[in-house]
């Protein structure tokens, strides 16, 4: 019935959606048929001007800053195997009509993005993936259902194995605050959100003070929306139904359970079919993935019973705060078994096994050893971070240290340095969940690891969780290992699916193939301080950064040298430039200019006797 006032008039919430739908349209894709996708920004007033955002808008952290009116947006496939272009990169945002467009910017508004659909059938979800926004564009409601099917599902489907398609059903659970008149809530007051805001960081101390609003480590609603609604209750006949499982939330895990003695099986993660069906009592589910289910209500007991699915997963998980039983976040929705069994429809009976081997683990060509980390930012925040376990914690905009081969199958052993889960997400590919291992080791302030000690047994996939996956919690104090086949050229991401860790730093991107010269990836990215070596370049940099109209690189040269000054944008676009010149011993300073730059990410380089020198450059209008 929804929401009403005292009045009894219906209370309304503004939401954005795709085709002007929460959650937006369910899109049906067939395995080896491709299909193009415009994606236009329509986030205008009945006037044609672009609106503002309907939440706060932190514009500290790195973001898809357009200089101009407008929200950003971008559209990512979840779990695609999906060219670069139309991947829906971070830096691709366009605001409404490509007023304003990022650095990745290739297609989008008038040029489509083309998805190949050259996977196995699979639940994939499409959400915005706007640098820095993705947690306030996905909580306005800008995410839906993908859905690739295939001939063996469809056999599946025939042989009466699984449900017919009226009931396969997607639930894309989210949690979400409202305020007294039923707007969307979203908290953005770091003094409202007290130490877990701060992560006890004692920010008066810091040079400038927190920005308001802020960026938060984690959210976690009080209300729970299943398909946007709240709480709701489906009315289910005596039979077996297909449930198509999406965390879809900013950063609550769910251990889902059901009342009445009720089971679940699953039958599918993230990419595709298990090889046999597995019986679960409770079903844990992090942001970002997915998991097909089957429950079966056709038992006599149940009939014109409720079942509740009930969550008690800690906030953060898993050793955050319990969720009680008087919470509301306990609750997710209800089945109704209440409608009389339409025999039109044949009942259906889960198979002891699909017969359908999963793809065998390949030979990996390469290891990579990576962290997750939590530091701080200038502001005493906390802030999530991704790196190496040789250089330590990097932000998004440091230069590329994951360089696959194309067709090179890799291992990448990620040790989780905080103490919290993390859901890791790789664009492009499936991977496969070889172990994790709990592990010790020394870590120093910028999260470089050392003295590795592996610790216990080596722990197997959960049940369920050995299949094809593209996003998987990391669990603290473990190093989990996944391989995976890097099998398409191009520029991607990788970073953790709790959308507020993504928007301030805990994404990197990664690039198969050759690695262009543009993506300025192939130096060290060891600048952000610079110590006097024998380049004859010493103390190096820039201030402020950020930057409105100019900016000044100062450096100081230990000897007579040749010194260049370039300037880049994202996508490797020479901007700006200082001829080389001789520069004596002593300090010089040199202005950088931002008139006629767009407001953004930028990478400026120094060259000194055919050396090279990095740092990221943040120009704000």
């Amino acid at each position: 019935m929804g929401l009403k006032d005292e009045d009894g008039n219906p209370v309304l919430t503004t939401v954005w959606g795709y085709n002007g739908q929460y959650p937006g349209p369910t899109i049906l894709a067939k395995k080896d048929q491709p299909i193009n996708v415009k994606w236009l920004n329509r986030l205008v007033n009945e006037a044609g001007a672009p609106l503002p955002h309907l939440l706060p808008v932190d514009k500290s952290i790195h973001w898809a800053d357009p200089g101009g009116p407008g929200v950003p947006i971008v559209t990512h496939l979840h779990g695609g195997h999906t060219e670069s272009e139309s991947d829906g990169l971070p830096g691709a945002w366009y605001t409404p009509y490509a007023q304003n467009k990022g650095p990745q910017f290739i297609k989008g508004e008038h040029i489509p993005y083309h998805y190949d659909n050259d996977q196995e059938a699979a639940t994939l979800w499409y959400h915005d993936h706007a640098l820095g926004i993705t947690r306030l564009n996905v909580y306005a409601g800008l995410a839906g259902f993908y859905l690739l099917t295939d001939g063996f599902e469809n056999g599946l489907r025939k042989s009466k194995k699984l449900p017919d398609p009226l009931y396969d059903i997607g639930l894309a659970i989210q949690d979400r605050m409202f305020t007294t008149d039923g707007q969307l809530f979203y908290p953005s007051d770091p003094e409202e959100g007290g130490e877990n805001a701060m992560s006890g960081a004692n920010h008066s101390s810091q040079e400038h003070d927190v920005p308001n609003p802020s960026v938060l480590p984690e959210f976690f609603g009080d209300v729970i929306l299943v398909n946007g609604k709240a709480w709701p209750i489906l009315n289910v006949e005596p039979r077996q139904y297909r449930f198509r499982l999406l965390n879809g939330s900013d950063s609550r895990f769910y251990n889902l359970k059901l009342t009445e003695g009720v089971k679940i099986w699953q039958i599918g993660s993230d990419q595709g079919f298990l090889n046999k069906p597995v019986e679960h009592d409770a079903l844990l589910i992090s942001p970002g993935e997915r998991m097909d289910v089957v429950i079966d209500f056709s038992g006599a007991n149940l009939w014109k019973k409720t079942i509740i699915i009930t969550n008690d997963a800690s906030t953060p998980f898993p050793d955050g705060d319990p969720v009680d039983s008087d919470d509301s976040p306990v609750q997710i929705m209800a089945f109704k078994v209440d409608v009389p069994l339409n025999k039109a429809y044949p009942l259906t009976h889960i198979p002891a096994s699909f017969h359908k081997p999963l793809p065998k683990i390949p030979t990996a060509t390469n290891v990579r050893k990576l962290i997750l980390f939590e530091g701080t930012d200038e502001y005493g925040r906390l802030k999530p971070m991704l790196g190496t376990v040789e250089d330590g914690a990097m932000e998004f905009m440091d230069p590329i240290t994951e360089n696959p081969a194309l067709n090179g199958s890799e291992i990448w052993e990620i040790h989780n340095l905080t103490p919290d889960a993390h859901p890791i997400h790789l664009h492009l590919v499936f991977f496969r969940v070889l172990n994790s291992q709990e592990f010790t080791g020394d870590v120093d302030d910028t999260g470089r690891l050392a003295n590795i000690e592996l610790v216990g047994p080596l722990i197997k996939p959960e049940p369920g969780q050995d299949g094809k996956k593209d996003t998987y919690p990391i669990a603290p104090g473990e190093v989990t290992r996944l391989i995976a086949t890097f099998d398409r050229e191009g520029h991607y991401v990788w970073h953790c699916h709790i959308l507020s860790h993504e928007d301030h730093e805990m994404m990197r991107p990664y690039y198969v193939g050759n690695l262009p010269d543009n993506l300025l990836a192939s130096q060290s990215h060891e600048l952000k301080v610079l110590h006097e070596d024998d380049s004859g370049i010493g103390v190096f940099s820039v201030y402020p950064n950020p930057f409105f109209d100019s900016a000044t690189l100062q450096f100081k040269m230990t000897e007579s040298s040749a010194v260049a000054v370039r300037i880049f944008d994202l996508s490797g676009r020479l901007v700006r430039e200082v001829p080389e010149q001789q520069l004596p011993i002593g300090q010089h300073q040199l202005e950088l200019s931002g008139v006629g730059m767009q407001a953004g990410i930028y990478v400026c380089e120094v060259e000194v006797n055919n050396k090279l020198y990095r740092s990221r450059l943040v120009l704000a209008k």
